[in-house]
């Protein structure tokens, strides 16, 4: 029994700012501070790889002191408003009705929704009273991958079953206005606000990529390197600058093990879907795969248009692999994402 991959939809927030456009922003938010730390800041943000990105709030309200409740309101409003839209135009995509979904998986880790984003789903879009909900919240820029991992074995259980994984995330929200350390100025610099549903199917009679294959890879004893603190403020970034060195120590262990259960080598995959966590991240990632004879152009291209919107960008790059034409029957596609724990997260498809 095969699990596929469906489509994918993406939303992307009304407020949409080139990076030249926001480094005058920079300028009233470290107003006081040394001038060559003001300098440094805007050079952070002019080479972090993003021409632009999109919000859930106008730069006026993102570089404004209010409070996480203020921050956390908006959170809500705007993420059910994008959740909405991806799954709505995921299941137009696929020609599926509201009620054809067993199973709804929901992913945010950038601000507090209780009850989740799955049960106001359920209500605007009148799923069934008795669809399966698995809200994910603590698993960060790895959760996309994450969801669908489970959506997959719900699937693999229950044949003839659908289901939707929903990544909505507005780090803007997260921004600490009275904290100037350089874990809050690359965030900033590198993070942007965007949602994406992936649609899966057990159902014989959908196509799309075959899932072949799923796995979790978790570093010991690095829970520090990557996550949020709760504070009076809000959600405050943990991110530790040994992320790229760790990433390149574990590479060969995530990599070639998992591929060699199915009795692969990287040489047999044909499409790399890697989630963007930033230019360092990526800049590294190309040159371990590049090594391979491979590239992940794709990722550097969501990057540049969108940023990292945690758990939803690596669905906007596979998005790029659905388009007609982008794959061929029998291309098999790698996609990798790292997150908090710290983690590694692996799906291998075959079209």
């Amino acid at each position: 029994m095969s699990v596929k991959i469906k489509t994918v939809s993406k939303a992307i927030p009304e407020y949409c700012r080139n990076t030249a456009d926001i480094l005058p922003f920079l300028d009233g938010w470290l107003h006081g501070q040394d001038e060559r730390f003001i300098r440094k800041v805007k050079k952070i943000f002019e080479n972090a790889a993003v021409d632009k990105r999109y919000a859930i709030m106008s730069p006026e309200e993102v570089f404004t002191s209010t409070s996480f409740e203020e921050k956390n309101q908006i959170y809500k409003r705007e993420s059910i408003k994008l959740g909405r839209k991806c799954l709505e135009d995921a299941l137009e995509k696929a020609s599926w009705k509201a009620t054809d979904l067993d199973f709804i998986i929901t992913v945010s880790c950038t601000g507090i929704l209780i009850p989740s984003l799955d049960a106001y789903l359920i209500n605007l879009l009148g799923l069934r009273q008795d669809i399966v909900r698995l809200p994910v919240t603590e698993m960060g820029c790895a959760a996309g991958i994450s969801g669908i991992i489970y959506a997959k074995n719900f699937l693999k259980a229950n044949p003839g079953k659908r289901a939707a994984v929903v990544a909505v995330e507005a780090p803007s929200a997260t921004f600490q206005h009275q904290d100037f350390s350089m874990t809050n100025i690359v965030s900033a610099a590198i993070f942007g606000d965007g949602a994406a549903c992936v649609l899966l199917s057990s159902h014989e009679e959908d196509e799309g990529p075959e899932i072949i294959g799923e796995e979790m890879y978790h570093f010991y004893n690095a829970e520090t390197m990557m996550g949020f603190d709760l504070t009076n403020t809000g959600l405050k970034m943990v991110l530790d600058i040994a992320v790229p060195e760790n990433i390149e120590q574990h590479f060969p262990a995530i990599v070639h093990p998992f591929l060699a259960k199915y009795e692969l080598k990287i040489e047999d995959i044909d499409h790399l879907i890697f989630h963007p966590g930033g230019k360092k991240i990526v800049q590294l990632v190309e040159a371990l795969f590049g090594s391979m004879g491979k590239n992940i152009d794709d990722t550097k291209e969501i990057l540049r248009m969108f940023g990292n919107m945690s758990s939803a960008t690596v669905l906007y790059v596979l998005e790029r692999f659905l388009e007609p034409g982008r794959a061929a029957k029998g291309d098999k596609g790698f996609m990798l994402s790292f997150g908090p724990g710290f983690s590694a997260q692996r799906v291998l498809l075959q079209w």
